[in-house]
């Protein structure tokens, strides 16, 4: 019978790293300024290896990923799926300001102008 339920179970091998987590790498490295060398030599690989993690030809271990991760001044994090979608809104409200929801309490620069204030109001 154990035969049989492994016949059934294919292993799952990434084929890479996802493309999304490959071009965050990518992007922090070039927000730093750092050339595929640079970023190889903070963590001890040679160009080609970093090359081909960041073109999704090899899989790095985890504990390289986290190496990579964390000189970028990154880190990796565990989010509950029904989550993520907060997560990936606080995050774009970090990198792009002026994209982000304003508080329904927030009042505009005009309503805060004093001669846009009505006399009445006191």
């Amino acid at each position: 019978m154990k035969s049989d339920i492994t016949k059934r179970i294919k292993p799952l091998r990434p084929k890479g790293l996802p493309a999304e987590l490959r071009e965050h790498i990518k992007e922090a490295r070039l927000k730093r300024g750092w050339s595929q060398r640079k970023l190889g030599a903070e963590v001890g690989l040679p160009q080609p290896h970093i090359s081909a993690i960041e073109s999704g030809e090899i899989v790095p271990r985890f504990d390289t990923l986290l190496d990579i991760v964390r000189v970028l001044d990154l880190d990796l994090l565990l989010v509950p799926r029904s989550l993520v979608p907060a997560v990936q809104s606080l995050i774009r409200a970090q990198k792009e300001p002026e994209s982000a929801e304003r508080p329904l309490y927030a009042a505009d620069d005009e309503e805060l102008a004093p001669e846009n204030r009505h006399r009445d109001e006191f």
